[in-house]
């Protein structure tokens, strides 16, 4: 599936598109460039999920935890500084295990050995300043479930 964003705020409304119709368990790899758009994306799917903080990039710490609706937590992980996933392997195993909580992963190359087949794949090329496209793939039941659902 194919999606043209034309703005940051645009970008915004598809993740919480995303959000809406996240119940927990589900992990979403983030795939792009620098300053593409990433975050703001994730700061879309938070608001989807009733999330009440102020949404970062976790590029210096590594991961962030948010709590959501229904008990849901957002669980935002940033690979990028990283050569080896050492113990935060582990921490994700333990994540990606629970059924309430949301997994997304930036630069995931480093931790895909640990990942399970079934994610979701948003890949945001860069088109302009504003604009991106965004290509996305399922890798599994649940992925493919939701990326039906986000046709519009």
């Amino acid at each position: 599936m194919i999606i043209d964003v034309k703005s940051e705020n645009e970008m915004k409304v598809f993740g919480k598109k995303i959000g809406d119709l996240l119940s927990g368990g589900e992990i979403i790899e983030l795939v792009g460039d620098v300053g593409a758009g990433k975050t703001t994306l994730v700061k879309g799917i938070a608001t989807g999920l009733d999330i009440k903080e102020y949404v970062q990039s976790p590029s210096f710490t590594i991961n962030r935890l948010y709590n959501g609706r229904n008990n849901i937590k957002l669980a935002h992980y940033d690979f990028y500084r990283l050569n080896d996933a050492g113990v935060m392997a582990d921490e994700l195993i333990e994540t990606i295990n629970d059924s309430n909580i949301v997994t997304i992963i930036e630069w995931a190359g480093v931790i895909q050995g640990v990942l399970p087949t079934d994610i979701l794949t948003v890949k945001i090329n860069t088109i302009s300043e504003n604009s991106r496209q965004i290509e996305i793939s399922a890798g599994g039941s649940k992925s493919q479930k939701l990326m039906e659902n986000l046709k519009i």
